[in-house]
């Protein structure tokens, strides 16, 4: 239905008083991004006081539509918005960036409002797009999910694999808007405003697109009105816009990036102020929440217990698999991603059994973390994230982003360390515990067998946040009885007696070195070694450290297949510190390694079970 010009005025009345808040807000905190905000401000209106459909008493309401401000460094303009729809008194605005404001500098889920932190380019739409998964396939609600994107960031290849995600399961409850300024932060962008160029890229990743004045209000209507009735495809609206809008002086200029007005401000509120088509302010009420989602209960266990003969040889990587699938039958909202390696990880477990939560993110890890962040909100899933550990590593920021955002997902790496053999180093992951570890808030298990892999799944699944379990490629042998309890924080004793000279702490296939190793040295030496699973890394067992450490004459060796910073050495290290008299010998791979049987990798680098037997020889 056609605009009335009374209508129009309302809007671009309320994108200018979005422009006057983000001034005032910039110029209070003497920082921040308001050319940027300009650009966006008829765009932030038209979607918040036309098109959008969410609850100002419940921000997060599980029923409305989501918006994701992918260029997050204009979060004053997202706050001014919130602030005119009556969330918050507009004065606030001047309370951004301090200490004691939750209207931090980029948007966080401090706020009510806010789903995800955004700041790090290029991964809102990623999101957006697990967001608008959720929405179609699993809630089968008719929310839209709405994402502003900067053609700065667009410059990200994780935009272009969210992109390509979208239109793959065609996802037309998803809108992305390309607010197209011209400038980046130093220089203008590559395409400036070449809009055939982004229309015809967009295009060619199967999305119905729309190019607009991005500061015409109408326009910018009547496109989101077309877009919301495509059926077969996500929709993008590409907006010409001008970094600045509406401040004399400045407008469309270079070096304005991320800063305050300054002694501009003045006049620039003035101009604003006189742009005004009524000097009232006309209230708008965002439409109400038109569509209902299923109740979701996210209590889960396994279906049913672990069920394995202690000396199986079972790979903790296809335990993962099974416990997977049990968590699937005991709670219908636990959804597998995957990069392309469920053959390997054994996520095709879950897929045989669950196709319709299976969801298939090909070789693209940042959307992969992206879209398991999206789908984990509002505490709509529990989403299982599986790969490679090593591929986890390109995907650190959307991880490091992920905590900011008080994100709930599941990482499960397989084919970590040398133990993987003839792949290679480029298939060895030697650096995953220490890149977990490293994020603030996670849990990092490290199971050494089926039973207690089973149960790392279970408890990362309770658990509310981000989690990593490290799987192995090798089978090895089911050490724990299946009734074992297990906890996070607390390790396990697989091998002790009254003489134990020295703690052999290992983890994953280190455990059964260690544990070949105590038969070696017993039969051969005479010497009686104990062996400790920490179970976790993260957090580890502080007290079983300390206490079998003191048992075993303060003598302490650490193995394992990872490289020497940030493993389990170092987390066992800042454990000894807390106590004097204690040594400490840590073996690990210390060198880059090469292709060959895992046995093999493992002695050639110092963590098998003979390297075991010369450390502890040399530790006593």
């Amino acid at each position: 239905m056609a605009l009335a010009d009374t209508d129009v005025k309302v809007l671009q009345d309320v994108a200018t008083r979005l422009r006057i808040g983000s001034v005032v807000a910039t110029q209070a905190s003497k920082s921040g991004h308001p050319t940027s905000c300009a650009s966006m401000a008829e765009i932030m209106s038209v979607l918040f006081f036309n098109q959008m459909k969410y609850s100002v008493k419940e921000p997060k309401h599980p029923a409305s539509d989501r918006f994701i401000l992918s260029k997050g460094h204009a979060a004053p303009i997202l706050y001014a918005a919130w602030a005119e729809a009556g969330l918050f008194p507009s004065e606030d605005l001047k309370n951004l960036r301090k200490l004691d404001s939750d209207l931090e500098g980029h948007p966080t889920p401090r706020l009510n409002f806010v789903d995800v932190a955004t700041g790090s380019l290029g991964q809102g739409l990623s999101v957006a797009a697990g967001m608008a998964y959720v929405g179609k396939y699993l809630d089968k609600s008719d929310y839209r999910v709405y994402c502003v994107i900067g053609d700065g960031e667009s410059a990200e290849g994780s935009i272009w694999e969210a992109l390509a995600f979208s239109s793959n399961y065609k996802l037309n409850n998803l809108c992305a808007v390309f607010d197209i300024n011209r400038l980046g932060q130093s220089d203008p962008t590559a395409l400036q405003h070449q809009m055939h160029v982004y229309e015809n890229r967009i295009k060619a990743f199967g999305f119905e697109t729309y190019v607009v004045d991005g500061h015409d209000v109408k326009q910018l209507v009547d496109a989101f009105d077309k877009a919301s009735q495509v059926k077969d495809k996500p929709q993008a609206i590409i907006a010409r816009t001008f970094k600045g809008k509406g401040f004399p002086g400045i407008e469309d200029l270079e070096n304005w990036h991320g800063k305050p007005l300054g002694d501009k401000a003045d006049d620039v509120l003035q101009s604003l102020l006189n742009s005004m088509h009524s000097p009232n302010r006309v209230p708008l009420e965002p439409k109400p929440i038109s569509t209902s989602v299923p109740a979701v209960d996210l209590s889960v266990k396994l279906s049913e217990p672990p069920n394995f003969k202690i000396g199986d040889k079972i790979a903790t990587r296809y335990a993962y698999g099974v416990a997977l699938a049990k968590l699937g039958r005991s709670n219908e909202r636990v959804v597998s991603l995957d990069g392309d390696t469920k053959n390997s990880t054994y996520a095709e477990i879950f897929k045989k059994e669950f196709p319709d939560r299976y969801v298939e993110c090909y070789i693209a890890e940042q959307n992969l973390l992206g879209v398991g962040t999206g789908m984990g909100c509002r505490g709509r899933t529990i989403p299982f994230l599986s790969a490679f550990a090593c591929f986890f590593s390109r995907a650190f920021d959307q991880l490091r982003m992920g905590a900011i955002s008080q994100a709930n997902i599941k990482c499960a790496g397989s084919h970590c360390g040398v133990s993987i053999g003839e792949d290679g180093p480029s298939q060895m992951a030697l650096e995953d515990l220490a890149m977990f570890r490293s994020i603030q808030g996670s849990q990092v298990f490290y199971p050494c067998d089926a039973v207690s892999t089973e149960r790392a799944v279970e408890l990362a699944a309770q658990h509310r946040g981000i989690d990593f379990i490290r799987t192995s490629r090798p089978a090895t042998s089911v050490v724990y009885a299946n009734d074992t309890v297990f906890q996070v924080g607390k390790a396990h004793v697989l091998k002790s007696g009254a003489n134990d000279k020295c703690l052999v702490i290992g983890g994953g296939v280190t455990v059964h070195e260690a544990l070949a190793a105590a038969d070696l040295l017993k039969s051969q030496h005479n010497i009686s070694i104990r062996v400790l699973d920490p179970f976790t890394i993260k957090p580890i067992d502080e007290q079983a450290i300390l206490s079998n450490a003191a048992e075993c004459g303060n003598k302490v060796l650490v193995v394992e297949d990872h490289y020497p910073e940030g493993g389990i050495g170092e987390a066992v290290a800042s454990v000894l510190a807390q106590r004097g008299g204690i040594s400490l010998k840590h073996l690990a791979v210390r060198e880059l390694p090469r292709s060959g049987p895992p046995q093999v990798l493992l002695e050639k680098y110092g963590v098998g079970r003979n390297a075991i037997v010369q450390a502890v020889k040399e530790l006593l």
